[in-house]
């Protein structure tokens, strides 16, 4: 059963809407960038996948790139990010060369988590990327905790936890929920709610739809987002953040968005129609930064065509760095497992 086609425009009517006016060219422009970098890594990606580059999971993030970008660029340097398994776009927006991202898919030694995490399993402390996590939910509490220990240090940072609609049915988010308010973390919870979480409804998961309501039973502030709105999202995770820095704790988002792929590139999508998928991407935010930099005569055609080719031969050296990238060796399975390097265990390769 399909989240009819009434029941998403009266969602996206609910969330907060952005003057334009609000943000720079410069915003914008990079926002038209970087998201234009995650689409396009993402579809190279998927064509890798099909073609048996690399295996395992993969989970696309195309168009929920408005999420990311605006999360980025809201935040500040310091600040910790943590996500789900969907966690391709996060890193690229907060600027982590995509190039070890590519390798990381490929598992070649030069990765971002050395070739041992995968596409689920991206990691960059430089960016201040705490990781994908693959058990669903995980990262709700964990991202408490390093909320919990920039507070014990009084660094002033604050921590994003993303999370899919479908981890809130999760009973760590209560948990998580209640101790973050008790001892007011600097943490901001943002749902990447994309109506389905693995291909069933949100209204078919629960009585309550929407989904910022949750964090009101344990007085957090909350508010549904326009997650297709680059400018909704960083002006929604900028108040939240001001809040946190301020020492007056958490806040949920509900930031409404839409994937155009699958949950995975397993999926055959049959939950959905057609329509409803060209509803959503009709709201595309790469089109809308597009449009706006066209209309206000930031960028000429030629600049545009521009970042259009930096942009693909950016992809092109990603796929080139990593499949001429070495594979780990067997000695590589030890390593970063303890603390402790003379820790005794029995070696064998």
């Amino acid at each position: 059963m399909a989240v009819s086609k009434e029941k998403s425009v009266k969602a996206s009517k609910k969330t907060s809407k952005v003057k334009s006016s609000n943000f720079s060219k410069e915003t914008y422009i990079k926002w038209y960038k970087d998201m234009l970098l995650i689409r396009k890594f993402e579809e190279k990606t998927g064509q890798l996948y099909i073609q048996q580059k690399f295996g395992g999971f993969c989970h696309l993030y195309i168009g929920q790139e408005a999420i990311a970008v605006g999360t980025a660029s809201a935040s500040k340097k310091g600040d910790k990010h943590m996500t789900a398994y969907r966690d391709h776009g996060h890193p690229i927006a907060l600027g982590t060369d995509p190039r070890i991202l590519m390798a990381e898919l490929y598992g070649r030694t030069t990765g971002c988590s050395k070739g041992k995490g995968g596409s689920m399993h991206f990691f960059d402390k430089n960016v201040g990327f705490m990781g994908g996590h693959g058990i669903v939910g995980a990262q709700i509490a964990m991202g408490a905790g390093v909320a919990f220990a920039e507070k014990y240090n009084e660094t002033n940072n604050v921590v994003y936890v993303s999370m899919g609609d479908g981890a809130v049915r999760q009973g760590i988010l209560h948990e998580t929920f209640n101790m973050a308010m008790l001892w007011n973390l600097p943490v901001v919870f943002i749902i990447e709610n994309n109506n389905y979480a693995m291909g069933t409804s949100v209204e078919r998961t629960t009585n309550v739809l929407e989904l910022s309501k949750i964090g009101l039973s344990y007085d957090m502030p909350s508010e549904s987002v326009n997650g297709m709105s680059p400018e909704a999202v960083h002006e929604s995770i900028k108040k939240a953040s001001d809040r946190a820095r301020k020492g007056n704790g958490p806040t949920l988002l509900d930031i409404q968005t839409y994937r155009y792929k699958g949950h995975s590139m397993s999926d055959p999508q049959k939950y959905r129609t057609k329509d409803e998928v060209s509803d959503w991407i009709e709201q595309d935010p790469i089109k809308h930064c597009y449009d706006l930099i066209k209309k206000n005569k930031w960028l000429t055609d030629k600049k545009l065509d521009d970042i259009s080719d930096w942009v693909k031969n950016e992809v092109k050296e990603c796929v080139e760095f990593a499949e001429n990238s070495p594979y780990p060796d067997g000695k590589e399975l030890y390593n970063d497992v303890y603390m402790d390097k003379d820790y005794p265990f029995i070696i064998e390769y």
